[in-house]
Parts: C-alpha cells; structure tokens; sequence
C-alpha cells in the first residue's frame, strides 16, 4: 500500500482545513479520503440549493435516528455532507463562532489553549470579512463571510417586534457575546456559496505532495500493536489501503467518525465484542456525549406581505428570481436558509443567551419537502446548551450501514423547561405591535397548546434537529473517564491517531457549528505540526 505521512478520513470542513494546512510544507506528504464525491453539480454552488441537496443521496448520506421518546416516538432525518466540503456543501452557510463563555468553559475544565482568547485569534486568521480587517473580523484568510443580499419585509418587522419584546438589533453576532438581533452573515462570496471545499482544498489540490480521493468509503484504522500505522477503505466494492507514517487524522464528524474508532477496536469493550471486534483501546466515552442543538419550529400565516411561500410557485415570479440571481447574483436564490437571526435568554437567572431564533420568510414542515401553499413565515428557537445527552455507535462491522443514532432529545426537565419558555418567547414577539399589520396567525404548533404541559408536548411533536451533532469523542482531561481525545486532539489510549472535528467539542458551543469546527481543525493542524516539529 502507497504510504504518506498524514492520512486524513473525511474531506468535510475538517477535513479540507487539514489537508490545506499539513500540505502547505511540500515535504509533508498528504492523503485525503472523502467518501463523497467532487461537488461539481450546480447546486452545490447556489444557496438555495440546500432545497435540493438535503434529502437528495447524490449530496446527503441520509441518516436517520431511532425513534426518540423526547420526540414522542419521532425518527428524524438526520442530513450530513455527502461531498468534498462535507455538511458546508449544504448548510445554512451561516457565520457564528458562539460566546467567549463557551470556550473559557473549555478552558475551565482543563482544556488549556482553547479559552476565548486562544480560539479567537485562529477565527480571525482564516477570515475574509466583507468588511475588512477590524478588531473582531479578519481579511484575506480563506473563509469568506459576506452580508446578505436580500432583506424581507416580515424579517424587519420581526426585527422591531424583538426589540420592543427587550431583545436589541446589534449589528454582529460573532465579538464574543451574541445577545440581540440582526441579519445572519454567511459564508458567501458574491451570491455563492462558499464551502470549506471551495475555501481551503481547491487552492491546494495542485500542490504535488497532496492526493485527494473520493469514493472513499473509510472502514478501519489500521494498527501495529497500538499504533495507528494506517487506514483501510473501500472504493467501488473493493477493500483498498492506504499507510500513515506519521499519524492517522479522522475528520469525518461528530457522526461518522465514532463507528470509525469502533470499527477499529477503539471504544467501549462490551460494544465491541457485540461488533465481533478485538480491542485495541478501552475507551468507553467514543460515541457518547451526543449534543445537538433541537429546534422548534413556529409557523405563522400572515397577510398582506410577500413570502417564498406565495412567490416560488408564480411561474413569472420564479423565471424572475433565476434572471435576477443570473444577472446580479441577488434575489431569493442567494437566501441562507435563515436569514434573521436572535439570541436572547429563556429567563432572567440566564447568565448569556441560552436561546437562538431563526426566522425565515417561508415554511414548510421539514427540509427537502415543499413550503405550505399559504403566506407564512417561521420563527424557529433552539435552546444553544441542552442538558440531554445521546450517543451515536456503529450499527455493525460493515462500514456501508447506517450508524445508530439516539440523540435523546428533551430527556432532562430542564431541557423541557427551557422547551416551554422559548415557546412562549417565540409567541410573545410575534404578538408585538410592529407585526401586528400582519395578522400572525399561528399556524404550528397550534395556538390552542396553553399549558406548560401542552407545550412540552408541543415541542416534541415539533422538534426537529438543526444539523450541529457534536460531542461524541469528548475532549477532555485525563481524569475523566468519558473522555476520548486529550487537548492536542490525540486519541486515547493509542499513538498516531487524533480526531479533528465537531465530535471532540466536551459542550455545544451557544451557536451553529460549523465555523467552530473550521476552528478546530485550523488549529489542530497547527498542533500537528507543532508535535512533528518537537515545539
């Protein structure tokens, strides 16, 4: 088998910050194992093609969850990345590092270098600000963050409703402390989208000392003793490998990457007997830990101002919006998914915003199937730190099925709590005064739901994951049993092997999660070759 120093499992947003970042010294040589394919389709490049994308198993790997009694018995869709670039191909392409909180509570823990002030300057670094250089915001970098190039009656609106609900239009969510509201800004660049793919591996898939290969389906890491030596893949059927001399990297996401470890005999090992897999390592924490941010989903019909709902299917309208995204790159084909944003508190005793609203001028009852045929717009909230817990585990030995996913849903009564107060919230605004013109009727989940009880039921019944599954190969001190990777991202129990992706995040940071994971391989790849340099 061809070996090279680094092999890095999953061509995602780690994935391409790994491979731009270990290949820029041309005596490192790097492999990049993507199970997905190339993104060349056109809809991975226009905004509004996540419409198309999430569902779709040409872009999605189309997961699903066990039924989950949070969700009173629900199994939800569960979209990954199925491309270079991974779930930035498809997201919301919305750009939010979360709260300096979240980080020093890293720190706080024992996770020396990953505070506030140590993650902050990694964000700047890679950025290109549409605004330029600033004492938050970083130019030239690779990931591009633009404003959003169209605005909605009913988003400003909301807008107005929100402050005068005591929640304050700021004009950046990403200083450190995102409480208020604002238009989201997204990974764009002059109307398109602007994935980790197109960001950091298309300007390094010439370099000599890289190789890129998709359709690379990852089974095992292979070992000599307790040495990762190497990766064993399968491509068109067939059982490939490829060695590391230096260390083995898995990038593949909070979902994809712990089924890989206990396909390796890295996990707990009761598991891993049921697999009819040896142990290599005893670590029981791989695939626990599950956060994922649960959003509930509002609906209301409103009169008397344009939505996609009623725009999308005029005909003229529609050849409309491909003219004006043709011409000017503007217009509803360049819409984030959420294109307003709010963080505020469920409750005074909230230290920082432990809520985030999404609000989209649309509705529909789950992405990847058709908006309502009314006019209706959607004030989604997330509770940004659940206490509930799930797992994610291998189902069997064959690298092709579909991993076990029990996120756990609304299984604490603080999580419930949390549930019932955003609900509450979300109605309160929309019955301010500036939306009033509108005449809001509520549509989901049903303004008859009054009581606590009701509501909690509500939120199961309308519950839906917002894609930012973190956690499952915990980063932590040695003292912790859950813990799966150290704070240089080395896993335990083992050499030459790290994770470098959302699953190693110990909390869910108080935002979405994908430039924070842009962060975390950026500065793991600075790690790599810091320990190759003996710094």
């Amino acid at each position: 088998m061809e070996t090279f120093d680094y092999v890095i499992v999953g061509g995602g947003s780690a994935g391409c910050v790994l491979a731009n970042r270990l290949s820029a010294d041309p005596k490192i040589r790097v492999a990049l194992l993507e199970a997905g394919g190339k993104d060349d389709w056109i809809w991975f490049h226009i905004p509004v093609g996540y419409l198309f994308a999430i569902g779709n198993p040409r872009a999605d790997w189309c997961f699903q969850t066990e039924p989950d009694p949070g969700l009173n018995g629900r199994s939800l869709k569960y979209p990954r990345g199925k491309v270079l670039g991974g779930s930035s191909a498809i997201n919301a392409m919305l750009y939010l590092r979360g709260q300096s909180r979240d980080y020093d509570g890293w720190r706080r823990i024992g996770l020396d270098g990953w505070g506030w002030d140590d993650v902050f300057p990694v964000f700047k670094a890679h950025e290109d600000h549409f605004r330029g250089a600033s004492p938050i915001h970083g130019a030239g970098g690779e990931w591009r963050v633009d404003a959003p190039r169209m605005r909605w009656e009913i988003l400003d609106a909301f807008a107005d409703a929100a402050e005068e609900c005591g929640i304050p239009k700021v004009a950046d969510f990403n200083g450190g402390d995102n409480e208020g509201s604002s238009y989201f800004q997204v990974n764009q660049k002059n109307g398109r989208r602007w994935s980790a793919a197109r960001g950091f591996l298309k300007p390094a898939a010439d370099r000599p000392n890289l190789t890129v290969i998709t359709g690379a389906l990852a089974d095992r890491v292979l070992f000599e003793g307790t040495r990762a030596v190497g990766v064993a893949y399968v491509k068109a059927g067939r059982e490939e490998r490829v060695g590391a001399s230096a260390e083995v990297i898995l990038a593949a996401g909070a979902v994809a990457s712990p089924p890989i470890l206990e396909r390796s005999g890295i996990g707990d090992p009761a598991r891993l007997a049921e697999l009819g897999v040896a142990t290599v390592a005893a670590v029981p924490g791989v695939g626990e830990n599950l956060q994922d941010h649960l959003q509930l989903r509002t609906v209301f019909k409103v009169e008397g101002t344009r939505t996609l709902n009623t725009d999308y299917p005029n005909l003229l309208k529609r050849a409309w919006m491909g003219l004006e995204y043709a011409l000017f790159r503007r217009g509803p084909l360049a819409m984030a998914p959420s294109q307003f944003g709010a963080f505020t508190r469920s409750s005074p005793e909230v230290e920082t915003p432990n809520l985030e609203f999404h609000i989209q001028p649309l509705s529909l009852d789950r992405f990847g199937e058709p908006m309502h045929p009314f006019a209706a717009f959607t004030v989604s909230v997330c509770n940004l730190r659940p206490t509930s817990r799930g797992s994610i585990h291998a189902r069997s030995r064959d690298p092709a099925a579909a991993p076990v996913i029990r996120p756990n849903y609304l299984s604490t009564e603080e999580d419930r709590r949390v549930a019932v107060e955003s609900l509450r919230l979300a109605r309160r605004v929309v019955a301010a005064a500036p939306l009033a013109r509108f005449r809001p009727t509520e549509h989901l989940p049903g303004a008859d739901r009054v009581s606590d009880a009701a509501l909690a039921k509500a939120a199961g019944d309308v519950g839906t994951t917002i894609f930012h599954p973190v956690g499952t190969a915990k980063m932590s001190t040695a003292d912790d049993p859950a813990a799966v990777t150290d704070a240089r991202l080395r896993v335990r129990g083992v050499s030459g092997l790290r994770v470098v992706d959302a699953s190693v995040m110990p909390t869910i940071v108080s935002g979405n999660t994908n430039s924070p994971t842009i962060m975390i391989a950026d500065k793991g790849a600075a790690m790599i070759l810091a320990d190759r340099a003996g710094r």
